[in-house]
């Protein structure tokens, strides 16, 4: 039968529906698979962190001894004074070390392990602009909203993952490009593309895009654009466009909604709108938005990425955002949805309240 057939009734139509609805990928199906078995891994290490060095040092070995992988360290870490002793000299010996935007190891590395919090995860998607190998993350830092795994079993869980034995999640990053006009007084630094005398500067962001007033009293007032139509002008704070996994950050701390890594969305939420109808909202992850500074604003604006990057905007720049086609793939204690509701309840206490007592019969009678 033919779709304008199946369409003349409702059920039909709800038949239609459901056999749109099994095609869904479950997240939870989501699984590691490796074409060869990995051979080199990057650790990321929160910096000037005394109580991570035991760690630390017993993963390299564990990697570089037992199961005869390449690691690659940060340079920065290995020059920390806490580690220039004795006991990590032939340990050094047998890491290899780059440097931040000197060193490209994007085709050196199979996968990552992070050390701390959930900025050691931002920090190794920082790292990678383009295909970023699947990251392990361990919670040795404050949060850990995003770092799922505990260092008391590490070596059965690398083992696991090493093995491919392991569930994945795609949390997706937003692609975007600063274009500045050409000033003269400007620094030219991190320039990736320069045209018409204009600088564009490219960043790849896992949690938010946050432009803000910066240190002027006057409110922000920025316009707001939709596939190159004005949908908006921001007066406030300032806005932040998040995905779905910076949705748990400086969003709901805005007063968003929490959403899952899964649903492919992109979250606009302005900070304290001048406005009681401005709430937040989401829009589908295959839009571009674009941030310039209003005509009439009374100062300039100033945005950050993922809490890095800060830079000053100025009448004619502007910043173009949409869904980057290089997600992070964070490697899952159990499965995506599982991980995602349990750093709900226990990093932020979702829901936790104390319990209504139970009614006695003689009570339900009034």
């Amino acid at each position: 039968f033919s779709f304008n057939d199946l369409a003349k009734s409702w059920p039909g139509l709800i038949y239609l529906f459901l056999v749109l609805v099994r095609h869904i990928q479950d997240p939870a199906s989501q699984r590691l698979t490796w074409n060869k078995p990995p051979k080199s891994v990057l650790i990321i290490k929160k910096i000037r962190d005394a109580s991570l060095l035991q760690p630390f040092k017993e993963l390299c070995i564990f990697l570089t001894q037992q199961k005869n992988m390449i690691v690659y360290v940060e340079r920065k870490i290995i020059e920390d004074p806490a580690i220039a002793i004795e006991s990590f000299v032939s340990l050094k010996k047998k890491i290899c070390t780059f440097r931040e935007d000197y060193d490209d190891i994007s085709n050196c590395v199979d996968f990552i392990i992070c050390l701390g919090g959930d900025g050691t995860l931002l920090y190794a998607s920082s790292l990678f602009q383009e295909s970023v190998p699947p990251v392990m993350a361990f919670h040795l830092g404050s949060l850990g909203f995003l770092t799922p795994f505990k260092f008391d079993t590490y070596q059965s869980q690398v083992t696991q993952v090493i093995e491919g034995n392991a569930a994945v999640i795609l949390r997706s990053r937003l692609e975007v490009k600063v274009m500045k006009k050409n000033r003269e007084k400007e620094s030219v630094e991190e320039i990736s593309l320069v045209t018409n005398g204009d600088k564009t500067m490219h960043y790849q962001v896992l949690n938010e895009v946050v432009v803000d007033r910066g240190p002027s009293s006057y409110l922000s007032n920025v316009d707001l654009f939709l596939d190159g139509h004005l949908i908006t002008t921001v007066q406030g704070d300032g806005v932040i466009v998040s995905t779905p996994t910076g949705s748990t950050a400086y969003a709901v701390a805005a007063g968003a909604s929490m959403i899952h890594p899964n649903v492919p969305a992109i979250m606009i939420t302005p900070i304290c709108p001048h406005s009681l109808s401005f709430r937040p909202i989401v829009v589908p992850a295959g839009v571009e938005l674009k941030i310039t500074l209003s005509h009439d604003a009374r100062n300039m604006a100033w945005v950050s990425l993922d809490g890095r990057k800060r830079q000053e905007i100025a009448y004619g720049d502007s910043i173009t955002i949409t869904t980057s086609c290089f997600p992070v793939p964070s490697i899952c204690f159990r499965d995506p949805v599982n991980d995602w509701f349990e750093s709900l309840a226990q990093c932020l206490h979702w829901n936790v309240r104390k319990k209504q007592s139970h009614l006695s019969s003689e009570e339900e009678e009034f």
